[in-house]
């Protein structure tokens, strides 16, 4: 299927750590009209995330995409998301809009945070939460008035649970095995042993890696394939569990006291304030979707999640995540050209040029 002449279509973006995907979607409800990925991530140095290189990938990919599928169509609105844009992303703020629209003739432009996109694909324009799970972890929540943010810090400074997190303190059980001190993992040990080489080397194959976040990531399936006969590997599971519930609890928007249902359309009830509930009443849940490849682990991750979510946020539902980042990018650009965006608008997060 595609767009004819004077139609109007709208560009998703989403960059992250792995690569650079574009979709052209119409303005309707239904899949992108094409799809397309780019050559690789986009670099990021002293003055953060580099705005033409992104550009020099996008532009022509969506030149392109514009006329196989959409010959003579208009680009009414666009929406870029991008991993490390809420701290790193002062010159794709100051960049991007004036580019697109000098380029694409895009009137409206949103850029976001890559969470917030993964929060769009996931959830639509709900309330509620989500936590993306990757290398890294982190957590976005809103009740549509302001946003949330737990943890995504990156490996030195946070992401508990992640795939960084979990397989360095699973590389630590191993080596504690290596030498003989408490705490220490056999079957890990065995483990590190198969896909690295011996203990020993291990340090000078890590520390001089550019990638070590994504190196310690990709020892966390081997922590879940150990996990069904070994306590330690269990347990790493069961503390990354903790600190995932930890993150969603954080950011979940405080209990709806429940009412009568409300219309398509109609403002949501409002939050209850934080604090104790009122014995009294009873709350609308909140969905918190889990979206990312952590997620993919399975069982060994799977189960005690439930347990520590039913522990921290028993006011939460959770839920699969309806669509993933680039599907998010291109919902947000839908909604603000139909004027109907409901995600609330942020300096660094959701940031709406134009806009307060």
């Amino acid at each position: 299927m595609s767009a004819g002449d004077g139609e109007e279509v709208v560009l998703g973006v989403d960059s992250g750590g792995s690569g650079l995907r574009v979709a052209l979607a119409g303005t309707g409800a239904g899949r992108p009209l094409a799809t397309a990925a780019c050559a690789g991530p986009v670099r990021t140095g002293p003055a953060g995330i580099d705005a033409g290189h992104l550009l020099e990938q996008v532009l022509p990919v969506a030149r392109e995409l514009l006329a196989r599928q959409a010959p003579g169509a208009r680009v009414v609105a666009a929406a870029v998301g991008a991993a490390g844009m809420a701290t790193l992303g002062d010159r794709l703020r100051a960049e991007v809009p004036a580019a697109l629209a000098g380029a694409l003739g895009v009137r409206r432009v949103a850029l976001a945070a890559d969470a917030v996109t993964a929060y769009a694909g996931a959830l639509g324009q709900r309330p509620g939460a989500v936590v993306a799970g990757g290398t890294g972890l982190i957590a976005l929540g809103t009740d549509l008035g302001t946003w949330r943010r737990a943890d995504g810090w990156g490996h030195l400074l946070g992401d508990g649970g992640s795939g960084a997190w979990i397989g360095r303190a699973g590389l630590d059980a191993a080596m504690r095995a290596h030498d003989g001190r408490r705490g220490g993992s056999g079957a890990l040990l065995a483990r590190l042993e198969a896909v690295f080489g011996p203990a020993s080397g291990l340090p000078g194959l890590l520390y001089p890696r550019t990638d070590r976040p994504a190196l310690l990531a990709s020892f966390a399936p081997e922590v879940a394939a150990c996990a069904a006969g070994d306590g330690v590997a269990a347990g790493i599971l069961r503390a990354a569990a903790a600190h995932i519930a930890e993150a969603a609890a954080a950011v979940c928007p405080p209990p709806r006291p429940k009412g009568p249902r409300l219309a398509a359309g109609e403002p949501h009830a409002p939050a209850a304030p934080h604090g104790p509930r009122e014995p009294h009443k009873t709350y609308e849940p909140y969905e918190v979707a889990l979206t990312g490849g952590l997620f993919k682990m399975g069982e060994p991750l799977l189960a005690p999640l439930r347990e520590e979510f039913a522990r921290q946020v028993p006011q939460a539902r959770v839920v699969r995540a309806d669509g993933d980042p680039l599907e998010g990018a291109v919902e947000t650009a839908r909604a603000l050209a139909g004027d109907r965006l409901r995600l609330p608008s942020h300096p660094t997060l959701l940031f709406l040029p134009g806009t307060a």
